[in-house]
């Protein structure tokens, strides 16, 4: 063992793994989900309040205090984020089991499909030809959805891709189906993530059941990922994937800062 973790932090040390950042900036521009009125309160606008900047509030230093909802940003869903995981004793980020954060990631590359069509929805069939290509999706891995869409992220409008007006029919963004989610949880997966808001395609409010991923995640305990970056910097396998959700007491999600170490080159 000793060996091992050596060998891993020499290869950090001479940049024969590298870290890739899969964050985004969390500030007052985040984009942020957006629900019907009519229908749910939204999380406010992430504020970010001045204590001190080496001044008469303090001298030496510089600090701030934040306002945020624990599903801004990059983030993290706990499976008490869902009514289907809400009994779950450690479904919130304060007991949840910190050995499954850490883990190899698939990536699934639909980033042609998305650019498409904004409501490109993957299948489990698309999955199967991934692995065909790639390999199977073992257990205790992540899955994630390689759409580019973080591209979109300076500009809220387009990232949440919204139908505007009375006659909307809500958000356009890519995510997976019904049937994907089943069969990617059939392969016993720690979670999956998403580059878009929300860890469900923007459409899936309509599908039956509604959010798939959120309703069969964490009724399986599993964990979801949204609004990553940077994906287009990993490998279909390979590389491991790490997220840290604060340790909110009884959260059911935070942001976080997810980091993939990947083969140098």
């Amino acid at each position: 063992m000793d060996n091992l973790l050596g060998g891993l932090g020499e290869a950090l040390l001479t940049g024969a793994v590298r870290i890739v950042d899969c964050t985004a900036v969390l500030g007052p521009d985040t984009p942020l989900l957006r629900l019907p009125e009519e229908i749910a309160r939204n999380t406010p606008q992430v504020k970010i309040h001045k204590i001190s900047n080496y001044d008469i509030d303090g001298p030496y230093w510089a600090w701030n205090w934040l306002e945020l909802g624990e599903h801004s940003g990059t983030h993290f869903d706990a499976p008490h984020h869902w009514l289907t995981g809400k009994d779950y004793p450690d479904g919130a980020t304060d007991t949840l089991d910190v050995q499954r954060l850490m883990a190899p990631v698939n990536v699934i590359d639909c980033s042609t499909e998305a650019a498409a069509d904004p409501d490109f929805l993957l299948t489990a069939q698309r999955v199967k030809e991934w692995e065909a290509r790639h390999g199977e999706i073992g257990p205790g891995e992540w899955v994630v959805m390689r759409t580019d869409w973080d591209k979109r992220m300076q500009d809220a409008e387009l990232f949440l891709n919204m139908d505007q007006g009375p006659d909307g029919d809500g958000a356009h963004t890519p995510g997976p189906s019904t049937d994907c989610m089943d069969y990617l949880l059939s392969k016993g997966i720690v979670g999956w993530g998403t580059q878009c808001v929300g860890t469900d395609a923007g459409m899936a409010g309509k599908f039956s059941p509604p959010y798939p991923a959120h309703n069969f995640l964490h009724r399986d305990n599993c964990f979801g990922l949204a609004s990553l970056c940077n994906l287009d910097q990993l490998p279909p396998k390979g590389a491991i994937l790490m997220v840290a959700p604060l340790k909110i007491e009884h959260g059911t999600g935070s942001p976080i800062r997810a980091l993939a170490l990947v083969q140098g080159g």
